[in-house]
């Protein structure tokens, strides 16, 4: 008896997947488009669609009665949350840890430095030939406060070092300690935030985290501070992003907004000292040899019945 398999990237194309005559497992494309490749029943593994949305992402779930694993292709699950409460027990939903960590890192230290070193006004000063020489900060001397200290978290802490930060604070859900120090607790905010002239959010969306960036978190960065935020939009409240920026008081990197994709006409556009990237922070040349690794592998231990890997939540 065989099992499906669906998958976003055509099975050819994924070097190292089981075989299908000795595995029993069957696979199917299917990345988001009107026609289901097979009957969702009889899906045992769903890879979902990258980037293409909660809707799309959802859509197949309340009709695989039979699927055991889940595999996102992000780091993030927020969008395919919804549809699990349809599930059977004990489906292990996965996500992409391993795939994205270096490209959002990438991005992460490239808005720091445009944003800090004001390249959008060069880019401006170029298209009109004007030469905007001037005085601008540096990373080097700052202190930096990433939030959401995961594998991303530590990823953009690595590429930080060589920058001489003058210190790099590190918060997650619970405290704890790591190779490269302490890791405070969410609890410990208040605190940390008055010291830090860049605030780094990494953090998974969750109900805990949405909405964190309110104003009273905002109202507690320093005057000047940059807020870079490559989590999820959710996690900042836009108003009150929106009332600190045009004031001028804080400045702020988004690769994430609320809502998204930020439509035409929307004040963060054109709100002063705010850079925005299209949420394009797993979007890069690693992200499918890492993806198609992470398929390859997931599924062999799926094949030969043992524990897949980045497990977040089982169903009950």
């Amino acid at each position: 008896m065989t099992s499906d398999v669906w998958l976003p990237i055509p099975a050819d194309e994924i070097e190292g997947l089981p075989d299908p005559a000795d595995s029993g497992l069957s696979y199917r494309f299917w990345d988001g488009g009107p026609d289901f490749p097979a009957d969702p029943a009889d899906c045992a593994f769903y890879a979902v669609p990258y980037m293409k949305g909660m809707e799309i992402a959802v859509r197949p779930l309340a009709a695989m009665t039979s699927v055991r694993v889940v595999q996102t292709l992000s780091a993030g699950i927020d969008h395919v949350e919804p549809g699990l409460g349809s599930l059977p027990s004990g489906v292990r939903l996965c996500n992409a840890r391993g795939v994205h960590e270096a490209s959002t890192a990438e991005l992460t230290l490239a808005l720091i430095l445009a944003s800090l070193r004001g390249l959008p006004g060069f880019v401006r000063g170029q298209d009109k030939e004007e030469w905007r020489a001037g005085f601008y900060p540096a990373l080097a001397d700052k202190s930096v406060l990433i939030v959401g200290y995961g594998s991303i978290g530590a990823a953009i802490e690595d590429r930080l070092a060589p920058f001489e930060c003058a210190r790099v604070a590190r918060v997650a859900r619970s405290a704890r300690t790591t190779e490269r120090g302490e890791v405070r607790a969410l609890a410990d905010l208040p605190a940390l935030l008055p010291e830090a002239d860049i605030v780094i959010l990494s953090t998974p969306l969750t109900e805990q985290t949405k909405g964190l960036a309110n104003a009273g978190f905002l109202a507690r960065m320093k005057d000047g501070a940059l807020l870079v935020n490559v989590a999820r939009g959710p996690v900042v409240d836009t108003k009150a992003l929106l009332a600190e920026v045009e004031r001028g008081r804080i400045t702020a990197a988004l690769d994430v907004t609320d809502p998204e994709p930020l439509p035409a006409g929307h004040p963060l556009w054109h709100a002063p000292g705010v850079l925005i990237s299209p949420h394009v922070g797993g979007s890069t040349s690693a992200f499918m040899p890492r993806a198609k690794r992470l398929l390859a592998g997931q599924l062999t231990r799926f094949a030969a019945g043992e524990p897949v890997r980045n497990v977040v939540f089982t169903t009950e």
